[in-house]
C-alpha cells in the first residue's frame, strides 16, 4: 500500500506490520472495528451479538453474530496474524449450533446485545420495512465469514471445497500498515475473489431463471400432449378422417394436409385461446401471397359461414394464414370438452367450406 503525496506528486510506501507488533488484539481491537463498521466486509450487516456463548451443552463462544439483508445468520470469526489450522472447523460448529435458532431466539439475542427496548425499530430500519411483522428472519441459510491477516493452506483448501458444496463461506485478509505513527488497515476479500463472486452470482441467477423456464416448458409439454391425446381420441370416435392419422405433439399445434401441397389445416392450442387455421407456406413468399390473395377474393362468401374469420397476409413473414379462434382458459382441463367440441365442429365446417376454393387455386 502506498500513500500519495499530491504536493510532491509521488507515492510513499507504507510499512506492513503485524497486529502483534502494533499491540492490537483480536477481541479489543479487530473485533470492535468490525462491530463499528460491519460494511467493511463488503455488504450491509447488522451485528446482533459478540462473544456469543448461548449454545446448549457447550461453553464455546463465537466472535460475532450478524444478520444479512436476506435474514440469514452470519457467523464472523476473527483471527489476527495467523488463521490457525482449525478455524474452518470451529466456524462450521458454530454455524451448526446457530441453525436451530428460531426468529424469536434471534430477536432475544439481539435484545440482549443492544439492551434497547426499541430494538424492533432498529430491525425495521435495517430490513427497510415499516411494519415489524413484515421482517423475514427465516434462518434458512447460515453463512460464515473468516477474517485474518494470513490464511493457512489447509484453511483455504477447506474453504474452497466447502464453497464448492454450496456453503456460503468467505475469507477476508486484513493487513495493518504504519506511517509516521498513523495506522491503516487494508481489508481484502480473497475467497471468493470479488469479481469472480459477482460473475458466479450472475451465472447462478441466469441458471435459476433458465431452470424456471425449462420447468415451465416441461409442464407445458405435458399439458399439450394430454390435450392432443384427448382431442385426437375424440376425432377417431367421430370418424373425422382429416386428422385420423395425426399423432399427439409437444408443440402448440398439429397439422393435416389439405390435398393441396402448399396449404395445411391446423389446430392451435394456446394458453388463452384455441384456433383452427389454414396455413399457407410454399417456401416462396411471393407464391404464398398470391395463393392468399386468390383465396381472399372469396372473403365475402366465407364470412357467411365464419363471421369472425381472420385473414392474416403477414406482410413481414414468408407464410400466410386464415384462422378462426375463440378465447379459453385453455390449461384448465375443466374447459377441454367444450374446447374440443368447438375445434372439431368448426374444423369440419372449415374444411368443407375451404376445399372448393383451394381446388381452384392457380399458381
Amino acid at each position: 500500500m502506498y500513500k500519495i503525496s499530491k504536493i510532491e506528486n509521488s507515492m510513499i510506501k507504507l510499512d506492513i506490520k503485524t497486529f502483534k507488533e502494533l499491540g492490537f488484539t483480536e477481541r479489543y481491537h479487530l473485533q470492535e472495528w468490525i462491530v463499528k463498521s460491519p460494511d467493511c466486509l463488503g455488504e450491509e450487516l447488522l451485528i446482533i451479538q459478540k462473544e456469543f456463548s448461548g449454545f446448549s451443552d457447550t461453553n464455546e463462544r463465537l466472535d460475532l453474530l450478524a444478520l444479512d439483508k436476506e435474514g440469514n445468520l452470519v457467523i464472523i470469526e476473527n483471527k489476527l496474524d495467523d488463521s490457525g489450522k482449525d478455524v474452518t472447523w470451529q466456524a462450521i460448529k458454530y454455524a451448526s449450533y446457530c441453525s436451530t435458532f428460531s426468529k424469536s431466539d434471534i430477536e432475544r439475542i439481539y435484545l440482549e446485545y443492544t439492551k434497547d427496548e426499541n430494538y424492533k425499530e432498529k430491525l425495521c430500519d435495517f430490513f427497510d420495512v415499516n411494519n415489524y411483522d413484515d421482517i423475514k428472519i427465516e434462518n434458512q441459510k447460515q453463512r460464515i465469514i473468516l477474517v485474518a491477516a494470513n490464511f493457512r493452506k489447509e484453511v483455504t483448501s477447506a474453504v474452497l471445497w466447502l464453497r464448492n458444496k454450496d456453503l456460503d463461506i468467505k475469507c477476508f485478509r486484513v493487513t495493518p500498515y504504519e506511517f509516521n505513527q498513523e495506522y491503516f488497515l487494508s481489508i481484502e476479500q480473497i475467497i471468493p475473489v470479488k469479481e469472480i463472486q459477482d460473475y458466479m452470482i450472475e451465472i447462478a441467477r441466469k441458471e435459476q431463471e433458465q431452470n424456471v423456464i425449462n420447468n415451465f416448458k416441461k409442464q407445458t409439454h405435458i399439458i399439450r400432449l394430454k390435450f392432443w391425446n384427448k382431442l385426437l381420441n375424440k376425432i377417431k370416435e367421430e370418424n373425422f378422417k382429416l386428422f385420423s392419422n395425426i399423432s399427439p405433439s409437444k408443440d402448440s399445434w398439429i397439422s393435416a394436409g389439405s390435398g393441396f401441397g402448399f396449404c395445411c389445416y391446423s389446430f392451435v392450442f394456446n394458453k388463452d385461446c384455441v384456433k383452427i387455421e389454414l396455413y399457407i407456406d410454399s417456401k416462396d413468399k411471393d407464391k404464398n401471397k398470391a395463393i392468399f390473395d386468390q383465396l381472399k377474393e372469396n372473403e365475402e362468401a366465407l364470412d357467411n359461414d365464419f363471421k369472425d374469420l381472420k385473414w392474416e397476409r403477414l406482410e413481414n413473414k414468408r407464410a400466410c394464414r386464415i384462422k378462426f379462434e375463440k378465447e379459453y382458459d385453455s390449461y384448465n382441463e375443466a374447459n377441454w370438452d367444450e374446447m374440443i367440441e368447438f375445434m372439431i365442429e368448426n374444423m369440419k365446417k372449415f374444411e368443407n367450406t375451404m376445399k372448393g376454393y383451394i381446388q381452384k387455386i392457380k399458381i
